[in-house]
């Protein structure tokens, strides 16, 4: 079956009374652009840096053309991807409450600055596809009773039962809005700022085919499907994961697949991780790339308690990969540390060691609601190297516990994605905590770029930056760490995170060990090999100091 047939066949099942016309409107989306040129597979050269298009800032420049003088000047070539994190006009949510899909904010720059970008560096690009502005032109329409409008959203009777669904966080589901047409009310899974879309209306579907299909033709190699799990509502379900979502993703690929073969979709669902991995879909038909959402709180309790097995028992229970998937790395990001993808992992005492540490260590915890009236912990929001340490530690271990923990992101099994406040080493910004009310700001800093070039050059900033841009320079020399690159779990002693990364086709191995404990630990199994990191020989019988971490390249 062809794409094209295919895309036909997922308009039967999505929109069977209109299925033609919809197919027909589709059609006549792919001649408004131009067929790319299809674009590579990831590999070992491939890692992603997250971050807010304005978080360094210059007078008298736009801050794309800053982030892009900071990339050209000062990261040596290591990055060659970036996320730029919704960099649309917006009301709310640091830019994922949406008012133009098709607009840069003026006051991060324009589309040639984005296409500047594009030249240098791969693009991630955000698809804010479960919600939009309230002030955005589509729902002012359907307030002003514009008949284009009037089923782009979801009207709920609010004298029905919506105890059963997913709840993210702890506001109410609907809100009530005044229209032209009367009193009426929405539902708003986020706030009432961000408004939910109804993909139940075939027009607001082409829509937004047509806002992707615009993405992947102004650089975007890659396209996050942001909260994807929530798209598609049914009275009477959680209205999470449904199959008429997944069938939505599907649609998504073959579409994008047309206009822009080998663009990747990476589906953001920020929940268990058999949920999570269900956006594989059979592993050639849905997302290419998922958020690995339980490595962040796992490497974090590693580090709080010293003992690595929950990560390595996780991390030995994941299914292979096909070679059509990928899984999207991250310790941090805009978010906080989520606390749902360890459900079944952790148990709620262990889950509390973490809240307790945040909350000590100057974080914040952020809640949700559940379905029994409870509330339980949605994400810990803090700065990562600030969750690792203590707030009285020495800048000397807390550089060397977040690289340990950032090897330990660079070599599992899939795409690296990197915070840039975790590589340029960033602490908890309490200013923004403070100034804005919103716990998530406490790891969103803006930076001033003439003051963060001063402070790379030394303390902190410089030790932890440097030596990240070495851990990346190594990482993509090595063949090992292909996505595509077998793991293998090694239950060594618990207090070490100990993978073997294995390229077959290259015949080519790294034994990486990582110390999360502040013991020395000793290695007594028979490994020979190069470290990369100290390009020192290894035989056996060494000793990993607390925190140490080696990439032990296997002599053939």
């Amino acid at each position: 079956m062809n794409r094209l047939e295919q895309i036909k066949k997922r308009i039967d099942i999505l929109y069977p009374n209109q299925s033609q016309e919809v197919y027909e409107k589709l059609i006549l989306l792919f001649d408004r652009y131009e067929t790319l040129a299809e674009k590579p597979w990831v590999s070992e050269n491939d890692v992603i840096l997250i971050t807010y298009g304005d978080t360094l800032q210059k007078d008298g420049q736009s801050s794309l053309g800053t982030l892009k003088q900071f990339l050209d000047g000062y990261t040596d070539g290591e990055i060659n991807n970036v996320h730029i994190l919704p960099f649309y006009p917006y009301t709310s949510d640091d830019g994922f409450a949406v008012i133009d899909y098709k607009q840069i904010n003026p006051d991060l720059g324009t589309w040639e600055d984005v296409r500047s970008l594009a030249k240098n560096y791969d693009l991630m690009f955000d698809a804010v596809v479960n919600h939009i502005s309230s002030k955005s032109p589509w729902f002012l329409g359907y307030l002003n009773g514009d008949p284009k409008y009037q089923n782009y959203f979801i009207e709920a009777d609010p004298t029905l039962d919506y105890s059963i669904v997913t709840r993210p966080r702890a506001l109410p589901l609907l809100t009530k809005v005044n229209t032209s047409l009367g009193e009426k009310h929405v539902w708003t899974t986020f706030s009432d700022d961000q408004i939910d879309l109804n993909f139940q209306d075939p027009d607001l579907l082409v829509d937004m085919m047509d806002v992707l299909l615009m993405y992947a033709s102004n650089g975007a190699r890659f396209i996050r499907l942001d909260a994807i799990g929530f798209a598609w509502k049914k009275l009477g379900t959680s209205c999470m994961h449904l199959e008429e979502t997944h069938e939505l993703v599907k649609l998504m690929r073959d579409v994008v697949e047309v206009a822009a073969p080998g663009t990747i979709l990476i589906t953001e669902t920020n929940v268990p991780h058999l949920d999570n991995i269900s956006y594989f879909g059979n592993g050639h038909d849905e997302a290419q790339m998922v958020y690995q959402f339980p490595l962040p709180p796992l490497t974090l309790y590693s580090f709080l308690t010293g003992n690595a097995f929950k990560l390595s028992q996780w991390a030995d229970s994941l299914d292979e990969t096909t070679s059509d998937t990928s899984y999207f790395n991250f310790l941090a990001s805009h978010d906080g540390v989520g606390m749902r993808p360890i459900e079944g992992i952790l148990s709620d005492a262990e889950k509390q060691i973490m809240v307790d540490h945040t909350l000590n260590n100057g974080g914040r915890v952020n809640f949700k609601n559940n379905s029994d009236g409870s509330k339980s912990p949605y994400e810990l929001n803090i700065n990562f190297m600030d969750a690792l340490t203590p707030l009285n530690e020495s800048d000397e271990l807390r550089a060397k516990k977040m690289l340990a923990a950032q090897t330990i992101l660079l070599s599992v099994i899939g795409v690296p994605g990197i915070y840039i406040h975790s590589l340029l080493g960033s602490r908890n910004d309490y200013k923004g905590l403070e100034e804005s009310g919103i716990n998530r700001r406490i790891n969103r800093e803006k930076l001033s770029y003439d003051q963060l070039i001063a402070e790379l050059e030394t303390g902190l900033r410089d030790t932890v930056f440097s030596n990240y841009k070495s851990l990346l320079k190594i990482r993509k020399s090595q063949s090992a760490f292909n996505p595509k690159a077998k793991q293998v779990v090694e239950f060594i002693d618990d207090r070490l995170f100990a993978i073997r990364r294995v390229n077959e086709a290259t015949n080519e191995e790294i034994l990486v060990l990582v110390n999360v404990s502040n013991d020395s630990v000793e290695f007594t199994k028979s490994y020979e090999g190069i470290d990369l990191l100290s390009n020192k020989q290894i035989s056996k019988d060494f000793k990993l100091n607390p925190h140490q971490y080696m990439w032990i390249k296997k002599e053939n």
